[in-house]
């Protein structure tokens, strides 16, 4: 039955990120649940999540169009160094410490959804040089190497200051970046042993599945149902969180 709901999980969360992103609210507190440690819980999310967003950029490929400012390797690029940097950091953090800032994280990446739209419109109307909108894009991409939730969305967003306004070109992009620093921070987290690879291939079929399924779905769920979905089950999952840290 544990295996099931985690199967679920996975099949949920890669729905969820081919829309936007999310997945993790779901993922990660599953295997958290299920009992693995902290940092190995973070990793093999990532990994389990990985293969939909391959399926989901398959099934965007057409839409897949740089902003004028940045070629697609240069994006590609910032995806890479910010998946490696977030790695590190995790790394460096522990088991003890990361058990203690992922409701934190989660609760920020909650709030980022929540104000998703407002965040857009403060960007769009900004204008911002092309280095400064990269190192944002790096910071953010850092974040997600680090705990992949919320990122999706920061990406989109910040997509934006390059004047990126159509929504399934911002989406489209925001799974070729999410592909890159995924696959390099899961790198790292196999190359020190991070990953339960039964339980991550397990969720990553899931994965697989809800990311064709969320993809096919991407052209007709309005986006503001999208995001409230995401925010009540960011909210309960954060909750949940809290209450497992600080009450054990």
């Amino acid at each position: 039955m544990e295996l099931i709901l985690l199967f679920a999980a996975a099949l949920a969360a890669g729905a969820i990120n081919a829309l936007a992103g999310g997945g993790s609210f779901i993922t990660l507190p599953a295997l958290l649940f299920y009992g693995l440690p902290p940092t190995v819980a973070n990793a093999t999310s990532a990994t389990a999540v990985l293969p939909g967003y391959a399926t989901t950029l398959f099934r965007f490929r057409k839409d897949v169009e740089p902003p004028a400012a940045l070629s697609l390797w240069a994006m590609v690029a910032i995806a890479a160094a910010g998946g490696i940097s977030g790695a590190l950091l995790l790394l460096a953090t522990g088991d003890r410490a990361f058990s203690a800032i992922v409701p934190w994280l989660m609760l920020v990446a909650t709030a980022i959804f929540a104000a998703a739209p407002w965040l857009k419109r403060m960007i769009a109307s900004r204008e911002a040089s092309t280095p400064v909108a990269a190192i944002a894009l790096y910071l953010a991409c850092s974040y997600g190497g680090y705990f992949n939730g919320g990122v999706g969305i920061i990406v989109i967003a910040l997509l934006g200051l390059l004047g990126q306004t159509r929504l399934l070109t911002s989406v489209a992009m925001k799974a070729v970046m999410s592909a890159t620093l995924t696959t390099i921070s899961v790198t790292i987290y196999a190359l020190f042993g991070l990953i339960d690879w039964p339980i991550a291939l397990l969720m990553a079929s899931g994965a697989m599945l809800g990311g064709w399924l969320g993809a096919s779905f991407g052209y007709r769920i309005e986006p503001k149902w999208h995001r409230i979905g995401i925010v009540a089950i960011g909210l309960i999952m954060t909750a949940l969180m809290f209450l497992r840290t600080y009450t054990s």
